[in-house]
């Protein structure tokens, strides 16, 4: 009996850890008024009729704070990749010099931090959600396993307290973001 609670608590936190990565690498995606490869992450260029991620048709990196600079594999997709960040609706607007792609990152206006900002807040909701959900799972998984109501009762506190520990990370992670996204 005690090692279906240790399982259930241990999926639950799995699952929480995985909402807090998952925060995490779409908190990369929002930018911060300095350029870095990972604003480009999601752009797909189409190579040989099929769209494949920007990462594996070229190099991709930041000369300056403002520049983010590709490096295509072959000359003949600089095309390709101009389209595919302009279809990414990134708000860039791409230029080349015939060798490589280059993206001037603008600063970010107050009005845009803003909205950065909210953006970062709804995925921070999002993984409370989540977090919030893996509890709820645990909470029913425990509820089916045939056990005496106080060892009931102080597993679901235990499964509330690491609920509790990782909506507080996710508090501190967005209060992070939000900090690096207004500061100008």
């Amino acid at each position: 009996m005690e090692d279906e609670i240790e399982f259930i608590i241990d999926s639950a936190k799995e699952g929480m850890e995985k909402a807090i990565s998952h925060l995490k690498k779409q908190l990369a995606n929002i930018r911060a008024g300095k350029a870095s490869p990972s604003m480009v992450g999601g752009v797909m260029v189409e190579y040989y009729g099929s769209q494949t991620p920007l990462n594996q048709v070229a190099n991709v990196n930041t000369p300056d704070a403002r520049t983010i600079s590709i490096q295509p594999f072959e000359k003949s997709l600089i095309g390709d990749i101009e389209k595919g960040i302009m279809q990414a609706n990134l708000g860039f607007n791409p230029m080349n010099n015939g060798e490589n792609v280059i993206i001037s990152v603008p600063p970010l206006t107050e009005e845009r931090r803003k909205q950065l900002t909210k953006q970062a807040k709804a995925e921070a909701e999002d993984a409370k959600v989540g977090v919030r959900n893996d509890r709820k799972s645990a909470n029913n998984e425990l509820k089916k396993l045939d056990i005496s109501e106080d060892l009931l009762k102080a597993s679901e506190e235990e499964v509330q307290q690491l609920t509790d520990t990782y909506i507080a990370q996710i508090d501190r992670i967005l209060e992070t973001k939000e900090k690096e996204i207004m500061t100008v």
